[in-house]
This record gives C-alpha cells, sequence and structure tokens, in this order.
C-alpha cells in the first residue's frame, strides 16, 4: 500500500516525471485562480479549501489525472467535460491527451466564486 504523502510536493515526488509535470500544472492553476486557498493532503490526495469549505482536489493514476470540483463543479461544465470519463463529482484527464488548461481554469474560478458566495451566506 501507497504510504500517504504528508505534503503536496511530497505527494507529486511519488510519480513518474511527466505525471509529475501535469500535477505539477494542475497545481499551478489553482494557486493562480485561488491564491488564498489552503493547500493540503485530504483523502490521501492533494486538496484545498477556501473560506473554511473544499475548493478542489486532484490526484494521480496510471493512465489518468483525475480531477475533483465537486458535483456542482462538474454540472456546471457538464458540456466542456463531455469529452472525458467522469464520476459525479470527478473527471479523469488522460496523459495522452493534453491537458485541457483553460477548462480547470473556468472550473477553479468557478469553484472560488460559488465558496465565497457560501461564505457570504453563513455570515448572514
Amino acid at each position: 500500500m501507497k504510504e500517504v504523502a504528508s505534503s503536496v510536493e511530497d505527494y507529486i515526488r511519488t510519480f513518474e516525471p511527466e505525471v509529475q509535470e501535469r500535477l505539477q500544472h494542475i497545481r499551478k492553476i489553482i494557486r493562480e485562480h485561488a491564491p488564498e486557498a489552503e493547500e493540503g493532503i485530504a483523502y490521501g490526495m492533494p486538496g484545498y479549501k477556501l473560506h473554511g469549505k473544499v475548493l478542489v482536489y486532484f490526484a494521480g493514476h496510471t493512465n489518468h489525472v483525475g480531477f475533483y470540483a465537486l458535483p456542482s463543479g462538474h454540472a456546471q461544465f457538464s458540456k466542456e467535460l463531455s469529452a472525458f470519463k467522469q464520476g459525479k463529482g470527478s473527471v479523469q484527464f488522460p496523459h495522452k491527451v493534453p491537458m485541457p488548461s483553460n477548462l480547470i481554469a473556468q472550473m477553479v474560478q468557478f469553484r472560488v466564486q460559488e465558496n465565497a458566495l457560501k461564505s457570504t451566506k453563513s455570515k448572514k
């Protein structure tokens, strides 16, 4: 069984260089579009929280990178994600296809706005 990483850097280092590059790319997109998000390891993968609420997760796998923007993030971009294998709150980006950077950025931005709205509502 794979040991659980204690940091995102440690997690990324456990993969082959090509996969590391893809994971670092997603990490960079998240940090650019959610600079205030807290980064950590949750459920054995990199996770981000903003305003105390889950923002997104990502994970490396043998044949793909998983991206998890919760069901709401995936529902919002269902048309754009239709070319990829999905679950209720997950999508798989195969290693053999280019990373959809703009789509990932849009999904992160959507989740940032969604978390900000939830945070504002909970303060009332």
